[in-house]
Parts: C-alpha cells; structure tokens; sequence
C-alpha cells in the first residue's frame, strides 16, 4: 500500500511540477521535437537528441521487465507501455502503482517477450547507449542545453522524466520479481548494480540476466535427476 501510494504521489508531482513549475509555454517550445520529426538532426544540440534517445532506452529497459511481469498481471501491461511511448513516466508509473508483485511466469514466451527477454537487445541497447552518451558529451553544447532546461517546457520535462526512470527502477517490486523469476533473487551484487548504477546498471542486469524459458527447463531438469 504503501509503495503505491508513494508512487501516485510521485506521478501527481511530476504533473504538478511540469503544469506549474516548468517555464512557461513559448511558441518554439516544441521546436526540438518538430526538427528531429522533420529530419533535421543536424540542427539539433547533440545533448537533446542523445536525452531525447536516451528516454526511448529507458523505455525499452523497462519493457524487457514489464511484458514477462505483465502475463502475470491483470492490467494490459502492452497499453500501458504503448502509452509510455507518447507520455514517458505518465503512463509508466500507474502500471507501476497498479500491478502486483509476483515472481512466477508460466507459458510459452510469444515472439516480443523472447526479443525482449534475450540478451541480446541488452548488448544492443548498451551498446546504442553508449554511443548516445558519447555523442551528448563529445559534440553536445551543454550551455545550450543548461539554457533550454531553464526556458523550454519539452525539455524540462523530458530531463525531469529522465531522471525519474533511473530513480524508480529499483524502488517498486519489478527488478526484485524478475531476479526471483530467474532464480537470482540472492544475487544482492547484481541487483546492488542493477538498482543504484544509473542507466548502465539496468543495461548491465539486462545483459547478465538468464533466460526466463532457460531457467525454467533448468529447474525441471534437476527436479527430475
């Protein structure tokens, strides 16, 4: 109860703080997301485009977690995340808030749950991560980006939403339920990493992480010896 309350009001705040709090809308506050739509990345601050980027890794981190977790679940886990797509933690916290811990997973992996379940999209995420991260901090104009978090909405709010998936992954009962899922839930190293290593940390759990389907043939193997 508890955890969900505290997560509804991280979810009210944030609204509030975007509302009420952001600087103020400005006929150019979407211009950054009207350049990269219209293909002009050239003309957009490396720093944005790579944050910008960066959210849809975040999302995508979040999803190799949450469609296993949501055939446990009676909330539509894919709605929830196709919604993440146009508003971010909106949509994300309230699947957060509303789901219920549990540690099994039972049934045949459909094709999108075995993609986001493979090693593999980790490698590949971590890998795009790490060349955004290197974009931001090699070519980015950071000053620029210092003023437009100060006088732009759209980027306030992204910077904010960012920084609020790296605070939430650890805090709900989702990375604790998908280790249990996969029989490291004794693994405090990797969940140490996985929870307080900001975005690497996630990537690295992804990239570490056993299969779901491995683990339980696994398990069926040794109870039959």
């Amino acid at each position: 109860m508890a955890r969900s309350l505290t997560l509804w009001f991280i979810w009210l705040s944030f609204i509030i703080c975007v509302l009420f709090f952001a600087p103020p809308l400005q006929p150019d506050t979407l211009q950054p997301l009207q350049s990269l739509l219209a293909g002009q990345i050239p003309s957009i601050n490396p720093v944005i485009l790579s944050l910008f980027s960066l959210v849809g890794i975040w999302l995508l981190i979040y999803s190799c977690l949450i469609f296993a977790d949501g055939r446990m679940q009676s909330l539509p886990a894919w709605m929830f995340m196709l919604a993440s797509v146009a508003s971010g933690v909106i949509a994300l916290i309230p699947y957060l808030a509303l789901r219920r811990p549990n540690r099994s997973f039972s049934g045949e992996k459909d094709p999108w749950i075995a993609v986001l379940d493979s090693q593999m999209t980790g490698v590949i995420l971590t890998t795009s991560t790490i060349v955004l991260v290197l974009y931001a901090v090699l070519w980015g104009d950071w000053a620029a980006f210092a003023q437009e978090f100060m006088t732009n909405r759209f980027i306030y709010g992204m910077t904010i939403a960012f920084c609020l998936f790296c605070v939430l992954f650890p805090y709900p009962t989702l990375l604790q339920d998908d280790m249990a899922r996969r029989g490291l839930e004794t693994d405090s190293q990797l969940f140490n990493i996985a929870a307080w290593v900001p975005l690497f940390g996630p990537l690295a759990y992804l990239c570490l992480r056993p299969s779901l389907l491995a683990f339980r043939f696994g398990n069926q193997a040794m109870s039959n010896r």
